[in-house]
């Protein structure tokens, strides 16, 4: 019996990506409030200076949490412990086979022909 391969899960989850959109819709907003600030100031003075890249900022961060967030529907849950008790085995048979030595097996001859 071969043991069953985990399902290949994506790296993000739906939060992730959520917070992905919202940062890159700050940061939008940041690039747009810092190109079209004040007409009269082209771009000189608060909203142009200071809270254009205040925005930017605050996107860079909301892009790097979109990243470093671990997205809870993606923990997989552990996997129960095996079964401690085997039919027919005693407790100081498994102790007895849980402190044998492994032997290490002998090395094979090689598949290839040397020249």
């Amino acid at each position: 019996m071969q043991p069953t391969k985990p399902a290949p899960r994506f790296a993000f989850g739906p939060r992730n990506y959520r917070l992905m959109w919202i940062g890159l819709a700050v940061l939008a907003a940041g690039f747009i409030t810092m190109m079209f600030g004040d007409k009269d100031n082209y771009g000189e003075d608060f909203v142009g200076i200071t809270l254009g890249p205040l925005l930017l900022i605050a996107g860079f961060c909301i892009e790097f949490a979109a990243i470093m967030v671990r997205d809870q529907s993606l923990v997989v849950a552990p996997a129960p412990p095996a079964p401690t008790s085997v039919p027919g085995l005693t407790s100081a048979d498994a102790v007895a086979a849980a402190n044998a030595p492994v032997v290490p097996s002998a090395p094979s001859a090689p598949a290839y022909k040397r020249l």
